[in-house]
């Protein structure tokens, strides 16, 4: 038996190839795949700018959903399974392998397109905006790309905690869908200065936890946009990684900046924000009080055009990859 999967030629070309059936160890789970995300990450690795570690999979994909084929003998899973998975690389395929630490169940309530998109986004959030800025219950949330597939996850959770939620996006359409999911001050970068909007809706100085997946330039305005004792959390650099700030301000606001990418956590830091993320945010989903957005759904073949849209900027919501 075999399965497919989506191969790197060079950054203009991916190919569908096949291999033999996945097997996995005693803390791991093969899943058949239902749907993969599709992440940025994976678009920086088929253009060469973004390895995957050396115990990594060389095939794309961060996030599936899908049906538990084979589970390892202390994996605590049974084959037939729903779940939704943070893999090590190999999400763009039929097959993907999975350690059961993350590794999440899905209810029969949750569709499995609705599973696809949270793993990536759920642990990405839960560990930037929560466990490493701490944002608390009633604080002030800024959040960048607020229609990203990470975005309006973090807007959904400012919101669940009762936060006073800012989001940026570059149209009005977006700003309107911000609006739709709860954001109380939705912010188009492309209409006027972010700072004189800011201005006018009192935002300046008054910012608790800022999630910047942007970078570059918009470092010195998240600064700015800090209350005492802020913090930012930098996952991203769609503008640059090189950014000029006033480091008085930094010091006068005692602020703290932070970075993180979710693959250089170790399993055992995954594994624990998986348990925390299964136990605080997956009720959400199922209660209905977080939804994330989705955007469009291609056939894995076409997974090239998948990621040229997500590189347009188009797209509003998570984008997946149909793997059945």
């Amino acid at each position: 038996m075999s399965y497919q999967y989506i191969h790197i030629e060079d950054p203009d070309t991916l190919t569908l190839n096949q291999a033999d059936d996945l097997t996995c160890a005693s803390d791991e789970v093969v899943i058949d795949v239902a749907y993969a995300g599709i992440n940025r990450a994976d678009v920086l690795q088929r253009m060469g700018f973004y390895p995957p570690p050396e115990d990594a999979s060389p095939v794309m994909g961060l996030e599936v959903s899908g049906t538990v084929r084979t589970a390892g003998a202390s994996s605590g899973f049974s084959p037939g399974e729903r779940v939704c998975a943070l893999v090590h690389g190999g999400g763009y395929a039929t097959q993907a392998r999975a350690k059961a630490a993350c590794t999440l169940r899905v209810p029969q309530t949750i569709d499995m397109k609705v599973a696809a998109c949270l793993p990536e986004a759920f642990l990405t959030v839960w560990y930037n905006v929560v466990v490493r800025a701490g944002l608390k219950d009633g604080e002030t949330l800024l959040v960048h790309g607020g229609t990203s597939g990470i975005g309006n996850v973090a807007v959904q959770l400012g919101k669940a905690m009762n936060c006073r939620v800012i989001a940026t996006a570059g149209s009005s359409d977006k700003c309107q869908l911000l609006s739709d999911i709860g954001t109380d001050i939705a912010l188009n970068y492309n209409e006027a200065p972010l700072t004189e909007q800011c201005a006018q809706h009192d935002v300046l100085g008054h910012v608790d936890v800022v999630l910047d997946m942007v970078g570059g330039d918009f470092e010195q305005f998240n600064l700015e946009c800090l209350a005492v004792d802020g913090r930012i959390a930098c996952i991203g650099l769609m503008r640059g990684g090189q950014a000029t700030i006033d480091l008085t301000q930094l010091l006068m606001k005692r602020a703290t900046l932070t970075g993180s990418t979710l693959r250089r956590l170790t399993h055992e830091e995954k594994a624990r924000c998986f348990r925390e993320v299964d136990e605080q945010l997956m009720p959400l989903v199922e209660n209905g009080h977080m939804r994330p957005l989705m955007d469009k759904i291609f056939d894995l073949k076409d997974a090239l055009a998948a990621q040229t849209y997500m590189s347009s900027g188009a797209h509003a919501g998570k984008l997946l990859l149909s793997c059945a």
